[in-house]
């Protein structure tokens, strides 16, 4: 089991380690740059090329059935869910077979929505909250504990 991080704007990555180093789980965290790797021996960085969606081509390839894969990217999701990986959001929501059609759908549905507001007049998404973080982490850690 190893657990991989769509880093670049992953707000929980601290989190993510904490809980991993608890569980002694591999942490790998993707990124174009810009993260310093930490000095825990379970956690490694993987620095991939800029490009768009570099680094999620990257975590599909390698993420497979007993992976864990952190990430608000719903196309990545859908590709690591098809490959046996199970998925969390930063918030903590766990994506799987049974609601990746539906997030895939609303994700699909907002980009519609927000090409249809030229000026970004629609808002945009609430503030990352402490409770958040620490649904995250409660989610993270019941995942590697039935993982077990």
């Amino acid at each position: 089991m190893t657990i991989y991080v769509d880093a670049d704007a992953c707000p929980v990555k601290a989190e993510a380690e904490r809980v991993a180093t608890r569980h002694r789980t591999p942490l790998v965290l993707v990124c174009n740059g810009g993260i310093r790797a930490p000095e825990n021996p379970l956690v490694r960085v993987v620095y991939v090329d800029q490009g768009l969606d570099v680094a999620d081509r990257w975590i599909a390839g390698e993420a497979g059935p007993g992976d864990v894969v952190v990430t608000a990217d719903i196309p990545l999701a859908a590709d690591c869910i098809a490959a046996g990986a199970l998925v969390l959001k930063h918030d903590g929501e766990v994506l799987s077979e049974r609601n990746i059609a539906n997030a895939l759908a609303s994700r699909n549905l907002m980009t519609e929505l927000r090409s249809a507001d030229p000026l970004g007049t629609g808002g945009g998404g609430r503030p990352f909250s402490k409770a958040d973080r620490a649904r995250f982490a409660q989610a993270l850690d019941r995942v590697l504990t039935r993982g077990r």
